[in-house]
């Protein structure tokens, strides 16, 4: 009954949200250009459907693929760096650096250096996206327990038997955690990249639809837009959660 109650709660208050809201909008009277109510939000996304779900397109299509990039190059740099503690040191900072560094004081030029408006905002995402997989993969790679690579020493295991299967299995936790939290920020910073890019005249995702909106004072098309990439955000987020729970339960069953 408890897990019911708790699965019903978001969608519950959620719901209790927009009626409030819904019911402020009437009562008050404000203009649909200044706050629409959801009835007006709705009505602005059936009435730009298709514009509207061919920018989600293109926004899932960069995080996405971001994701699959930032995955493959974050396990790369954290096996690189479990084998080799010179490589660790000196490519740890700069990936720490690369990570603090606001998305929107390299994404000109990327923009001028790349050009082709997909791959400027695939490197931005995937710039965002990447660190916590990198961070995290490392982590589960350096905290495999002693007493299980002594036993594979003990049996004559080479480096790569124990990483392979030991220390990545190990890590898998890890991974997946940076995994879910990397799914997140490719999504910022698909968007992030798309209003930067967006300004430069690139017109692509559903951040150019918020940023056209803006100039058009269609209020109702900018939230429908905000209203799309939440709910991607949580399908994301609860999808890599799934594979999460899937995962281990089959590693903990092997």
């Amino acid at each position: 009954m408890n897990r019911t109650l708790e699965r019903i709660a978001p969608f519950a208050l959620g719901g209790l949200a927009l009626c409030l809201w819904q019911g402020i909008v009437w009562v008050t009277g404000i203009q649909p250009y200044v706050l629409p109510g959801p009835f007006d939000v709705l009505n602005a996304y059936f009435d730009d459907f298709g514009n509207l779900n061919a920018a989600l397109l293109s926004t899932l299509t960069v995080t996405l693929t971001a994701l699959a990039a930032a995955t493959t190059l974050g396990v790369f740099l954290a096996v690189a760096m479990a084998a080799s503690t010179l490589f660790r040191a000196a490519v740890h900072p700069w990936a720490v650096i690369l990570q603090v560094t606001p998305l929107v004081a390299i994404a000109p030029l990327i923009i001028i250096w790349v050009g082709q408006p997909f791959f400027v905002l695939l490197i931005c995402a995937t710039i965002v996206s990447f660190f916590p997989i990198l961070s995290n993969t490392a982590a589960g790679l350096s905290a495999t327990p002693s007493e299980l690579l002594d036993v594979f020493k003990l049996n004559g295991a080479t480096r790569w038997q124990t990483l392979f299967w030991l220390r990545l299995p190990s890590a898998l936790p890890n991974f997946l955690i940076g995994l879910r939290i990397s799914g997140t920020l490719a999504l910022v910073g698909a968007v992030v990249a798309e209003f930067v890019a967006g300004s430069g005249g690139f017109a692509s995702g559903l951040a150019y639809q918020i940023i056209e909106g803006q100039y058009r004072l269609e209020i109702g098309r900018m939230f429908a837009a905000l209203f799309l990439l939440g709910i991607s955000g949580i399908l994301i987020y609860g999808s890599l959660g799934l594979l999460e729970r899937f995962l281990l339960r089959r590693r903990d069953a092997a």
